[in-house]
Formats: C-alpha cells, sequence, structure tokens
C-alpha cells in the first residue's frame, strides 16, 4: 500500500510542471524565449504548443531544455 501511494505521489510530482504551463497564444510561440517563459520546455511533435521553426534540429522535440 505504502508503495503504490508513494508511486502515485511521484507520477503526480512529475506531471505537475505540464499543468504549470502557460496559454499557448493564438498562432503559437514567436520563439523559444516566448515558449520558455510561459513553462514550455522538451515541446514533442504534436502537442499543441509544437511548431516546427522552434524545432531546430528538426528531431521532432522543440525548445529543448539543456
Amino acid at each position: 500500500m505504502q508503495k503504490t501511494v508513494l508511486m502515485f505521489a511521484a507520477l503526480t510530482l512529475a506531471a505537475a510542471p505540464a499543468l504549470a504551463a502557460g496559454k499557448i497564444p493564438a498562432g503559437g510561440f514567436k520563439s523559444c524565449k516566448e515558449a520558455n517563459a510561459a513553462g514550455y520546455y522538451n515541446i514533442k511533435k504534436g502537442d499543441p504548443a509544437y511548431s516546427a521553426k522552434l524545432d531546430r534540429d528538426g528531431d521532432g522535440m522543440a525548445c529543448e531544455k539543456k
């Protein structure tokens, strides 16, 4: 039981940053600097915040946090 609760807590905390991200502006973010300021990093292709113009190396991940 305790192990299950700890696992649930860890998963909940891991998801928290995504929930804290701000709204995506109409037309998307103009830059990764703007996306980062709104709390978006490592934006995967298929995510509403993703834009090919933000994916500098074309690997399907925009605004990669280093």
